[in-house]
């Protein structure tokens, strides 16, 4: 290929320049690759910086826009230490090495998937490489994601799927494997911890759904159906379902079966059947029933205690039918004791289970299984003087999926929600605790709670209680300042912290803190257009164009939703992230009487939306502007219609399906628990 001279070229082999072209171009030669299908081809061409290491006779590769060369240059050293571990551990558990020669990883401008196992060449999209402070979770995301595209390198890229509805041979096995090589041999030894806050409700809200689909055998009819399977069940689903396989069958056999499949099927297409023989021959005995159940059959089941009953009920999804075993650890403490595990093993409707008076009983933190589990009422109150006394980070991130699950299911008061929050995140020293818990509370429990302002303060309270109290200068810190800023209702404290005065001790103003601060003045209508081009002009950045477009978009005006509409039809033609941030930055709670009047308009035009983008950009653009504020049972069925519609996109359809449900969740919280 002739490119500019000063242009880096990299595929899934090593880019050669091989002479020099007119006009200041150059001509670049690809090196011959070992088979790929043919969706991992890729080139990478454009003036990036580069940056190179070796390990193990692997020549390594990263590569930035030159606009982000310096944060590139920081993150190396990282990025690097992280690939050998990993490649170190792959090596080992496998015993095949990796056969694809030099391995690059490219952070690219606008990559619409958080990142692409391409061999030889994996793409990442770049706000991955961090121009601001980022917590520890943010770091265990960027880690957990290398080491899945590094297992892709196996599984995927060895051997590949025979049809998309196979998807999870690839992914449910790169995020059982990210989470647990990163875990095991990087500094992110609580990559679990994060695993059960980023991605477990991801999974089980998912398996919920009525778009809820088997993890094999998903049903994909063509590719772009495929792309609505990249989801929590092909992902976090069928990653917990292969942990539960391996600690049942055990690293020996696991592995054993895995080594041979990949023997087998080298360089070639191969399906679950094919794999599922190799680990029977590997000593797993028959596997059909585990097949038949786990991974064949839709939805969780759910398990719950009926106390007065003294039994565990196992409820299989409707029109799902199972007869799952599970094995689960639960965690049990009375009234102002210490929380006591016990194992047992839930394989019937009813597994006998006697519980004293007044104990807290918390089914499943340490993700054993995976089911439905939620906290009874007994358990919340007596949550709100254990959790402040829980030690354990694993199992308080076990009670809030629990807490998350329940009110997701209508069986938990938004009251008792911010009790909670209240009693725990003071205690709380994982930042992922706050990163993730509270930007959920101030979006789906803070507009159910009987009073949203005082509800909103309550958890700014606690946000600036833990900035105080946390280390100065740790990520919990800052994870807690974030919450701060995006509960924030005063106008006054806001524009302290933007003009850098009084700021906590450890906090630092830079680039991402001074466009949430700007994102929350605009929510509340105390910041105006021209500050905020002004600010996109001081520091005209890719992530400042997007966070002046969320900012645009949630001012509290006709103008901007008009802007931020403007944009999700088509009239103005942005990058990506921008839509997204638009369409999020639209719809916010207390400006239902601007954007009630684009309620009908969704409906009405997002069908058209089909012939100004495609793939997953339509369809998340469909998704980032529905209108999620419009809590009524008039938009649940101008929802409903729309699914209906003959010829509607199917990408549009599912995604509309998803949130109708949301929607429909949302009314049955606020009916359960009406305002008082």
């Amino acid at each position: 290929m002739v490119a500019p001279a000063d242009w880096l070229v990299v595929g899934n082999a090593p880019g050669t320049r091989t002479e020099s072209g007119p006009g200041g171009t150059a001509q670049w030669e690809l090196a011959p690759t070992q088979p790929l299908s043919t969706y991992f081809v890729t080139l990478v061409a454009g003036p990036y910086h580069l940056v190179t290491d070796e390990h193990d006779g692997i020549p390594l590769g990263l590569s930035a826009r030159a606009s982000i060369a310096r944060d590139l240059d920081a993150d190396a050293d990282e990025l690097f230490t992280m690939t050998k571990q990993c490649f170190d551990e792959f090596h080992r558990l496998f015993g095949i090495r990796y056969p694809f020669g030099a391995y690059h990883q490219a952070f690219v401008p606008e990559f619409n998937a958080g990142a692409m196992e391409n061999p030889g060449c994996v793409t990442f999209r770049d706000p991955l490489i961090f121009s601001s402070r980022v917590t520890r979770g943010v770091r265990i995301q960027r880690a957990t994601t290398v080491a899945h595209e590094m297992a892709h390198q196996w599984f995927g890229n060895i051997v590949t799927p025979k049809w998309w509805d196979d998807l999870w041979l690839n992914e449910s096995f790169a995020e059982y494997m990210g989470n647990r090589v990163t875990a095991d041999v990087t500094e992110y030894d609580d990559a679990w911890t994060h695993n059960a806050y980023a991605r477990r409700q991801w999974g089980l809200v998912a398996d919920q759904r009525p778009s809820t689909h088997s993890v094999a055998g998903n049903g994909a009819v063509d590719a772009t159906a495929a792309l609505q399977d990249f989801d929590g069940i092909s992902y976090a689903k069928g990653s917990s379902i292969l942990k539960q396989l391996n600690a049942t069958l055990g690293d020996d056999v696991f592995f054993a079966g895995a080594i041979d499949h990949f023997t087998r099927h080298r360089f070639g297409n191969a399906t679950m059947h094919d794999l599922f023989r190799s680990w029977e021959e590997a000593g797993a005995g028959d596997l059909a029933g585990f097949t038949s159940n786990w991974l064949r059959t839709a939805g969780p089941d759910t398990i719950v205690l009926d106390r007065g009953a003294g039994v565990l009920r196992r409820t299989p999804p409707a029109g799902h039918p199972a007869d799952r075993s599970h094995t689960l650890r639960v965690a049990t403490a009375e009234p102002g004791g210490k929380w006591e595990l016990s194992a047992l093993t839930v394989a019937t409707e009813e597994t006998a289970y006697d519980v004293a008076d007044g104990t807290a009983v918390v089914l499943d933190p340490y993700e054993d299984t995976w089911a439905l589990v939620q906290p009874d009422e007994v358990t919340v109150s007596a949550l709100k003087s254990l959790l402040p006394a829980t030690d354990d980070t694993r199992l308080r991130a076990g009670i809030w999926n629990n807490v998350r699950s329940a009110f997701h299911n209508a069986a938990i008061d938004p009251a008792d929600v911010l009790d909670l929050l209240e009693a725990g995140l003071p205690v709380e020293d994982s930042d992922d605790a706050v990163f993730y818990t509270m930007p959920w509370a101030i979006s789906k429990v803070v507009p159910l709670a009987s009073d949203p302002d005082a509800a909103l303060r309550r958890i700014n309270a606690v946000a600036l209680t833990k900035v105080s109290d946390a280390d100065a200068g740790s990520t919990l810190q800052l994870s807690a300042f974030q919450a701060a800023v995006s509960s924030a209702t005063d106008a006054g404290q806001l524009r302290t912290w933007l003009a850098g005065r009084v700021l906590p001790d450890g906090i630092d103003l830079d680039l991402d803190l001074r466009w949430r601060i700007l994102v929350q003045l605009a929510v509340l209508g105390e910041t105006d257009r021209a500050e905020l081009e002004a600010a996109l002009d001081a520091e005209p950045t890719a992530r400042s164009r997007v966070e002046h477009s969320r900012a645009m978009a949630s001012l509290p005006d006709a103008e901007a939703k008009a802007w931020a509409w403007a944009r999700f039809v088509g009239e103005v033609d942005v990058p990506n992230y921008e839509l997204e941030a638009a369409g999020l930055g639209m719809w916010r709670t207390g400006q239902e009487q601007l954007t009630d009047g684009y309620v009908d308009r969704y409906f009405a035009e997002v069908p058209r939306t089909v012939d100004v983008r495609s793939g997953w950009v339509l369809a998340d653009a469909a998704q980032d502007f529905f209108p999620t504020t419009s809590l009524t049972e008039e938009t649940v069925a101008r929802a409903r219609a729309l699914i209906d519609l003959e010829g509607l996109d199917a990408s549009i359809r599912r995604r509309v399906v998803d949130l109708t449900d949301e929607l429909e969740r949302r009314l049955a919280i606020r009916r359960a628990f009406p305002a008082r």
